[in-house]
């Protein structure tokens, strides 16, 4: 879903034509006062290649969003650097589409109205018209088009708000927790509806999840956040390859092994 901007808001006018990489340099964020300041970010060094998938995993509260936000240009960090096609992100950037953990559907549009917020400002009316009937039928929502966010379920507002983000046509697709609020199958649907649109047009994805086999199913590398004796706040605990091709066997050896260790590193043993 890409962000409402106030008159004024400042807004980068890049308008991207493929993938494109994201890199963080020293990335540091905290809150509050200077002296009372609460770390959630440390030190963070990361280099997100173009038309990469990468999953971000971590504990509850230890920025993942906060990371993803800082990429939108939602949230400006305190200390570091972040780039999107070796140009400093500063304030919200068109390059970015986001898709968050709520659907964040105007109320008083359709659904239709909604995914067509997302569309470039230069699209035409047909071609616009096109591409929203387009993406409304690969969420499943054809039908639902006209109906206000209030008369359908929170999976399928959801599935608008993704809709929303993928008409921009992102070089940069920011993805928080996007199938959270959908029920198992339907979430497997989407995360095979994702690589498939991933596949025709290959954009730059960040993704945070809290679910591990999504994590080892869709990315090409899994980012873990956690933090160490070095320092309050979050660093980079771990950055590992997934292996194989996608779409990928979920019964695979290989993978079970790569989920015992990122769980493991999540504080979760025994598995």
């Amino acid at each position: 879903m890409t962000a409402v901007l106030a008159p004024g808001h400042p807004l980068s006018l890049h308008t991207p034509k493929q993938a494109l990489d994201v890199t963080f340099t020293g990335v540091g964020r905290s809150f509050g006062p200077q002296d009372f300041a609460h770390v959630v970010l440390r030190d963070i060094t990361v280099t997100v290649k173009a038309g990469e998938v990468l999953a971000i995993l971590g504990t509850s509260g230890c920025g993942k969003s906060t990371l993803l936000r800082a990429a939108a240009g939602l949230d400006p960090v305190n200390t570091g650097t972040v780039l999107i096609d070796g140009t400093s992100v500063h304030g919200i950037d068109e390059r970015c589409a986001f898709a968050f953990q709520e659907p964040r559907l105007l109320p008083w549009h359709s659904l239709q109205a909604n995914v067509a917020i997302g569309l470039p400002r230069a699209s035409s009316a047909s071609a616009g018209k096109a591409k929203v009937a387009e993406l409304l039928h690969l969420v499943g929502l054809d039908e639902f088009a006209r109906h206000r966010p209030r008369e359908v379920s929170g999976g399928m507002a959801q599935r608008a708000s993704l809709a929303r983000a993928l008409a921009r046509n992102p070089g940069v697709l920011l993805l928080d927790e996007p199938f959270g609020a959908l029920d198992a199958l339907t979430r497997i649907k989407m995360q095979d509806l994702l690589l498939d649109i991933h596949r025709a047009q290959p954009t730059t994805v960040l993704l945070v999840t809290h679910d591990v086999d999504e994590a080892l199913q869709l990315a090409d590398r899994v980012l873990v956040l956690g933090a160490n004796d070095d320092g309050p706040g979050s660093t980079v605990a771990d950055l590992v390859s997934v292996p194989g091709d996608r779409p990928r066997n979920r019964n695979s050896t290989a993978l079970a092994q790569m989920r015992s260790s990122l769980l493991s590193l999540l504080g979760v043993h025994g598995h």
